[in-house]
């Protein structure tokens, strides 16, 4: 069986690390940090699924004019976006979760993220203080081309009808204390349900099993088994 190409548009070790442990099996992973000079894709689309379809098919488009001969028909593109849900905030931070405490452009640090989501949820009891951890994949085929014989808008076109969407969630709520070294982002906060620790607590193996992320990852393992 021919090995399948990863090409993860993503430089976040964590996010490299889990689905590399998650999906493992017989495939071959490459990350941006594999193409310096892949663009830099805005997510600036209201949804998770926008914004991971928006990422997943620029870096096709942009691999299949500047990169390398890959095997047709075993070779994708994975992009992920994910985030917090938190029900009292509706919904909030959602697909600005990187961010949410960022006051000029880019990403705010996760202690930030994390002081400003205990902040905002301080009289809130326990009982309403649900909230789930999404992630939404778009899987979209690398096809190697030329320029000149299609439009750079019918091959986002084509790219976009290809691309197949797999997503996750894993609910859960937000603690009042942060706890546990491991994880990253909102992770010492959220405890999932039926466990008593928070992601940061459980460990990469456990939580490997039960995150969003995880989830998301099944399906599309599943949609490669056939």
């Amino acid at each position: 069986m021919p090995m399948t190409t990863l090409i993860l548009s993503t430089r976040n070790a964590h996010k490299v690390e889990e689905i590399q442990s998650i999906l493992s099996g017989n495939f071959r992973f490459l990350t941006l940090n594999d193409f310096a000079m892949a663009p830099k894709v805005s997510e600036d689309a209201n949804s998770f699924a926008g914004n991971a379809t928006k990422k997943s098919v620029e870096l096709a488009q942009w691999l299949s004019i500047n990169a390398f001969k890959f095997e047709i028909g075993n070779t994708f593109v994975l992009a992920d976006d994910s985030g917090l849900e938190v029900d009292e905030l509706n919904g909030a931070p959602g697909i600005y979760s990187a961010r949410f405490a960022a006051v000029g452009e880019g990403n705010s640090s996760d202690v930030a993220n994390n002081e400003k989501l205990l902040r905002l949820l301080k009289d809130v009891a326990r009982e309403k203080r649900t909230a789930r951890f999404r992630c939404v994949l778009a899987l979209t085929p690398v096809i190697p081309r030329k320029i000149e014989p299609q439009s750079p808008v019918c091959f986002v076109d084509e790219a976009e009808f290809r691309t197949e969407i797999f997503s996750g969630a894993c609910e859960g709520q937000i603690a009042f204390t942060a706890s546990g070294q491991g994880g990253f982002g909102y992770d010492p906060l959220f405890v999932p349900d039926g466990f008593a620790k928070s992601f940061a607590e459980l460990g990469e193996g456990e939580k490997n099993k039960i995150s969003h992320r995880a989830n998301a990852l099944k399906k599309l393992r599943a949609h490669f088994a056939g």
